[in-house]
This record gives C-alpha cells, sequence and structure tokens, in this order.
C-alpha cells in the first residue's frame, strides 16, 4: 500500500468502495503533530503528501470522496483560510495516477491563495478536481448532473471551509448542479442568482496585464502587436475579441478542439490564424510574436519551451503555467521574457463570483475597479509596481508577486479569523455534516 499515489484514480476509488470509504480526509493532526488519514488504508497518502508531494505547502486539509453512484474520484484541497474561506473553482479533468491528481489539487489550491490574496478579497485559497477517468461513467452525459451533485455534498460535508466555483472541464450548467445540493458555491447561473460565467471578466483582466507589461517595456498599446493564444476556449476565445477591439495586427491561436478553432478563425480571417493540435502540441508558444498568452492547462513552461519563445511578454489566463517555480521564471528572465505571474493577472474570475452571496449588481464598482487603470491595487496598477519593484531589486516579477502574496495571504480575516482551520479541525474531530445520502462521517483517526 505505500506506493498508493502510483495506483490509477480508477484503482483507487475501487479499493476505497471495497473498504466502504465514501469520503475521507488527509490532513496534520496537531495531536500527532504529523500529516494523518482518517482511515488506515489511506495513511500512505497522507505520508507522500507531507514528504514528497511536489507542490505540498503546509496544506491544512485534502478531502476524498468516491462518488456514491458515478464511482468519480473527487477532491476538495484546502491551502490556507486565514483570510477566509478556502474559494476556488473545481476542475474535471483527467489524471494518469493518483499523484497527478493530488498534485494538482495542491498546486492549484495554492495558487488560489496568492490571486485571492493579490486581489485582495477575503477569500483563502483552496481547488476542487474530480478525475474524470477514474469511473466508466464519468463521460456518460446521463450521468454529468449526478457528479456534479455528488461533489456538491462533498462540498456540504466538510462544512463549508472550501466554497467551490467554476473551473477547466466544468460549465455554469454543471454549477447549477452543484447548487442543489450545497450553499457553499458560486458562479451558479443567473436565473439561480449568481454571476454565470467568469470567462469574460477574466479575458478582461488579462488583457490589463498584457497592457501594463508593454508600457513597462515602453512598447506603448497593444495596437499593432501579435499575439499567440495557446487555447481557444471560454477564456481563449473572448480574448481574441478583446485584442481584436483594442486593434492587434495579428493573431495566431491554437486548440485541440476544431469548433474552437472555427470559432476564433471567423472572427477576423484577415488578422487571426487558428489551428487545430493534438494534445502535447506547445508549438504555438513558439510563433514570432510580441506576447505569448497560455489560456488552457498548466506547467506549459518549463526547460522544454522556454528556450523556443520568442515572444518579450508571457502574459494569460492558465493557472500554474510554470512547470517548476523556483526554476522557470528565472529561466525566462534569463532569456529576456518577462513573464506576468497568472495569480497576478488572471484574479477576474474568482473576483466576479466571489461575493455573489452579498448579492449581484450590473456594472458592480466593487468588481470593475479591478479593471480601473487608476485603481491602486487594480491589475494595471499592481502589475506595474510589481515589474518596477522587481526592475530595481534585480529579482523575478514572479518572486516579487509571491513575495506580496504570501505576506498578505496570513493576514487574518477581520471578522472570522482563521475560521477554516477550526471547521478542517471539526471535520476531523467530529466527522463529516450529514448530507441527508446515508455517507458515514469519517472517524477521526
Amino acid at each position: 500500500m505505500d506506493s498508493l499515489h502510483e495506483w490509477s484514480c480508477a484503482a483507487l476509488a475501487e479499493r476505497m468502495r471495497e473498504a466502504g470509504i465514501v469520503r475521507a480526509w488527509l490532513a496534520h493532526d496537531p495531536e500527532r503533530g504529523r500529516y494523518a488519514a482518517s482511515h488506515p488504508l489511506l495513511e500512505p497518502l497522507a505520508r507522500w503528501i507531507e514528504r514528497d508531494a511536489p507542490d505540498f505547502a503546509g496544506h491544512e486539509a485534502v478531502f476524498l470522496q468516491v462518488g456514491p453512484r458515478s464511482g468519480v474520484l473527487e477532491g476538495a484541497f484546502v491551502h490556507r483560510t486565514c483570510r477566509g474561506q478556502a474559494a476556488g473553482g473545481v476542475r474535471f479533468w483527467d489524471y494518469d495516477s493518483v499523484a497527478a491528481f493530488l498534485t494538482d489539487g495542491l498546486r492549484l489550491a495554492r495558487g488560489m491563495t496568492h490571486k485571492n490574496a493579490l486581489a485582495g478579497l477575503w477569500w483563502g485559497g483552496g481547488k476542487g478536481v474530480m478525475a474524470r477517468n477514474s469511473s466508466p461513467h464519468g463521460a456518460d452525459p446521463a450521468l454529468r448532473a449526478t457528479i456534479y451533485e455528488e461533489y456538491g455534498r462533498l462540498v456540504t460535508a466538510i462544512r463549508g471551509c472550501y466554497v467551490t466555483a467554476e473551473d477547466v472541464g466544468t460549465s455554469v450548467d454543471d454549477m447549477a448542479a452543484v447548487f442543489r445540493t450545497t450553499r457553499f458555491t458560486t458562479c451558479i447561473p443567473p436565473r439561480l442568482g449568481g454571476s454565470g460565467n467568469p470567462s469574460v471578466p477574466t479575458a478582461l483582466g488579462v488583457v490589463c496585464g498584457m497592457e501594463a507589461a508593454l508600457e513597462h517595456l515602453g512598447l506603448g498599446s497593444l495596437a499593432g502587436r501579435s499575439v499567440a493564444l495557446q487555447g481557444l476556449g471560454h477564456v481563449g476565445e473572448p480574448l481574441a475579441r478583446f485584442l481584436l477591439e483594442r486593434g492587434v495586427a495579428r493573431i495566431v491561436g491554437a486548440d485541440l478542439d476544431a469548433r474552437a478553432v472555427e470559432r476564433v478563425a471567423a472572427l477576423d480571417p484577415a488578422r487571426v490564424t487558428a489551428r487545430r493540435v493534438g494534445p502535447g502540441d506547445a508549438s504555438v508558444l513558439f510563433e514570432d510574436v510580441d506576447i505569448v498568452a497560455p489560456c488552457a492547462t498548466g506547467a506549459v513552461l518549463g526547460p522544454d519551451t522556454i528556450p523556443r519563445i520568442r515572444a518579450r511578454v508571457v502574459c494569460g489566463a492558465a493557472n500554474n503555467q510554470l512547470a517548476d517555480p523556483e526554476r522557470d521564471d528565472a529561466l525566462l528572465d534569463e532569456r529576456g521574457v518577462l513573464y506576468m505571474p497568472d495569480f497576478l493577472v488572471n484574479r477576474m474570475g474568482i473576483v466576479q463570483c466571489a461575493d455573489e452571496d452579498v448579492g449581484t449588481l450590473p456594472h458592480d464598482p466593487r468588481i470593475e475597479r479591478h479593471l480601473d487603470r487608476d485603481d491602486e491595487n487594480g491589475i494595471f496598477r499592481l502589475s506595474l509596481r510589481i515589474l518596477d519593484t522587481a526592475r530595481a531589486e534585480g529579482r523575478t516579477p514572479h518572486r516579487v508577486a509571491l513575495e506580496l502574496a504570501e505576506r498578505r495571504s496570513r493576514e487574518p480575516h477581520p471578522l472570522w479569523g482563521h475560521r477554516g482551520l477550526d471547521i478542517v479541525r471539526a471535520v476531523m474531530r467530529h466527522g463529516f455534516a450529514d448530507t441527508g445520502d446515508g455517507a458515514p462521517g469519517a472517524p477521526a483517526g
């Protein structure tokens, strides 16, 4: 069992079902002074996370569930909740192993801590991950709503220490299914009182980051520039529209989805070239353009790709673009490529939906200020401040932004303090909340 992290997600889900485990936790146990598991079967995963997981950074908890009907392996990852409940979207994706599943959740949750803190939101960092290939039923359209309803019950079961939202592989309609089984969710459809799809404001935030990078380099505006887009989906398509509106001379795009390619290519055939690519094809990053925008999945910037990048600026919407943050920001800097940290420029998705519980407004000033070029904590001004500090101190923008995010992320919520961690400990001591589906609570370990 010590190699449990090497198993497939389907194999772990099946083993948990055989053992009667519907929900479980992996978390730091203050009494034992180490990461522990709610069930002895999962102790090897707790040890692997604490000792060997590449993106473990003192995460407060990892919660696991096997969908009672779907069999899908699902997770809710809580990094740091000083500023408030952990907040971040739920990703429905394929994972080759349990290690890949856990690594993605840990990395993304930590990234949300930094994104929320830099944005000035009173939220901590969290993320949801569901292994699409962990069950033969995962791709069945008839069961999709069931899968998301099951995930909502997991979020309810962990008593509100994590608030979920939309992410890769998840739609607004999926969030409506989540909302049916939990109140701890955002990005729900407007017909249910939510803010809906956050992709358009996310694209606008990336545009602000691009404009700040160009100004910092003394290169003027986006007008007449060239941009390569990796990913033409939820964010990539509106990003292409905004760039065209700002007079970009040329856009080169790539995506796995032929329909997305066709839609973006049709926006302006004279200025847009788009192509369909296969999995793992990163060639669009190497186009001879001014700006490269990774807008698909993360970890695309590393030793295999960075030496071939010809753009002056990398600024995109994808989360966790650096394969190894400790290494790859320096590699980009050595190449003379200005990297705009993703958690600095792609905040608008969480900004739009984070505070739905206090109501929504047309042209909400609390949201639009993040896109205001004169707001000191808006994306444009904060980016310039970070870039200027990095230049003055001889450091990379990523390191400067990360230090600022870390400081802010440790500020306690002005009303609730570190309540999220108290809730995690309550789940560990007393078990999961009753969700009405007959799933047993986990023992205290």
